[in-house]
């Protein structure tokens, strides 16, 4: 039998002994914001400033979502949360119109997730919350693992549903869909490091981040025609589009598939894409083949794509 080590759980000071001149610092390095976003489902979070000034106070990380310029507050204790610091959240939040605001801690106490919940519940789509433990864990004599675990989010389908019924009711497609996608991120996160999850919504298409603000991934269902479909959705910018064509050969041997190239001359955006035939179901077990296929290709559009669009930048 496999010799098994055992996991111990370890005090965060052995790691950090002062929260800003060490945590701080260490959250803010590009690689540790990364694995907080991919827990949160924030496209790639961006250090505007660490210790950023917010009237008598400061915040401990202002960061924005790249692809949208978002606002993200992000305030550290290595202690158990206090009220006070739920009060500079707010007002680090007001002072920054901050779209996301991050609590982490060592501990989030009963009463401070219900404040959190609270918040979620009661503002709109256009803010979230979030309470978020911070772990750390070893392996025998291996280095510290630190391990963050969400505590309370944005209750996204509370939100999209409020959001969507103010303008019309809620179809049963835009049920399914919606469903659909949440079963397919809670899917991609069990089963893939490399993509960088987002929020999910009502509709027949999901965004993943490439790395670039200038081009996306997009996964599409079409319940009508039966088909899906993964792409390299260029919003505005033909020279992409025809840096990237100039080289389909190697590229669509690069993935192994034969691409739908689309440039949509009388169009400002441009799609790659790759389909296939498929129905979807209700039943989110009968899914995890187009799930499967979902991260299959969008890992390799990644890889690919990823690559010429660094060059091409």
């Amino acid at each position: 039998m496999t010799d098994l080590g055992k996991l111990k759980k370890i005090e965060l000071r052995k790691a950090w002994n002062h929260e800003a001149s060490d945590f701080t610092k260490w959250l803010a390095q590009e690689e540790n914001l990364a694995e907080l976003s991919n827990e949160l489902g924030i496209d790639d979070i961006k250090v505007i400033q660490t210790e950023a000034n917010a009237g008598n106070f400061k915040i401990d990380i202002l960061a924005e979502e790249e692809q949208t310029s978002n606002k993200i507050i992000i305030e550290n204790q290595l202690e158990k949360t206090d009220h006070s610091h739920l009060g500079q959240i707010l007002t680090y939040a007001s002072s920054q119109d901050a779209r996301y605001i991050v609590w982490v801690a060592k501990e989030i106490r009963e009463e401070h997730k219900q404040a959190i919940d609270w918040l979620n519940e009661h503002t709109d789509e256009d803010i979230g919350f979030f309470a978020v433990q911070i772990e750390l864990w070893q392996i025998g004599d291996s280095k510290l693992a630190p391990k963050f675990n969400i505590i309370s989010k944005p209750n996204e389908w509370a939100k999209a549903i409020k959001q969507t019924v103010t303008k019309s009711k809620l179809t049963d497609t835009k049920v399914m869909q919606y469903n659909f996608w949440n079963y397919f991120k809670e899917y991609a996160k069990e089963n893939s490091k490399k993509l960088r999850l987002r929020k999910t919504y009502p509709q027949h298409w999901y965004d993943l981040s490439i790395g670039s603000s200038e081009a996306h991934i997009a996964l599409t269902v079409n319940t009508q025609t039966n088909e899906i479909a993964c792409e390299l959705y260029i919003p505005d910018n033909k020279s992409i589009y025809e840096y990237l064509e100039k080289d389909k050969k190697s590229i669509e041997k690069k993935l192994g598939e034969n691409l739908v190239w689309q440039k949509l001359e009388n169009k400002k955006a441009s799609r790659i894409k790759l389909v296939r035939p498929a129905t979807i179901s209700e039943n989110q077990e009968k899914n995890k083949e187009l799930f499967d296929w979902f991260v299959e290709k969008s890992e390799k559009f990644q890889d690919v794509f990823g690559k010429y669009l660094k060059e091409f930048k």
